[in-house]
């Protein structure tokens, strides 16, 4: 017997509030018990950066919608615009800081249905 199948739309799902900008889960183990990856959506607010922070359990891969942003990885930068795709091994120190004038927006997705964040 298959597993059961999950819908969720966007307009019915909580968005999480930060300084640095919001954070919708859009798919993980908390909406579907048996969903083995994470799936969210991203906003970084102009002049803002997320926490530096890596995930102990899961890789994570970042697609990049709107804005430009820097974004490091155990200390070195690169640059991303949309279009570009980073993946981010997991246990890597990361961050999103946003110098632009615009949000940037970015789909995030991570190989685990129960993600695990620890803030450095």
């Amino acid at each position: 017997m298959p597993d059961k199948i999950t819908v969720t739309d966007i307009h019915d799902l909580p968005a999480q509030q930060f300084d640095w900008g919001s954070l919708k889960w859009l798919c993980n183990r908390e909406l579907a018990p048996n969903c083995e990856q994470t799936l969210g959506l991203v906003h970084i607010f102009p002049g803002q950066q997320n926490p530096e922070h890596y995930h102990p359990n899961c890789q994570e891969i970042l697609y990049m919608l709107a804005g430009e942003c820097e974004h490091s990885f155990d200390g070195d930068w690169v640059h991303l615009k949309p279009g570009m795709t980073i993946c981010v091994p997991a246990g890597v120190r990361h961050q999103l800081v946003n110098k632009g004038w615009e949000p940037v927006t970015c789909l995030v997705s991570f190989s685990s249905g129960d993600r695990q964040t620890v803030f450095v």
